[in-house]
């Protein structure tokens, strides 16, 4: 098997799927929010700060149960 094969056999990434989906709508005058990548157009907050440095001094570091 060829490196090409083998990455023809990978999936596309639904997180850009659903990125361009949302660049679709937009573009055809829906209002859209989207949540899926990129970055923000505004600080983050302070109390999202501090809840982010308690987080981490807890050692709460790891990924939540799904």
């Amino acid at each position: 098997m060829t490196i090409s094969q083998a990455l023809e056999r990978i999936a596309p990434s639904r997180t850009t799927a659903m990125t361009d989906r949302a660049f679709e709508l937009r573009a055809a005058g829906r209002d859209i929010v989207s949540l899926s990548v990129g970055e923000p157009d505004f600080a983050t907050p302070p109390h999202v700060i501090a809840a982010a440095h308690a987080a981490l001094d807890a050692g709460d570091t790891r990924y939540t149960a799904v």
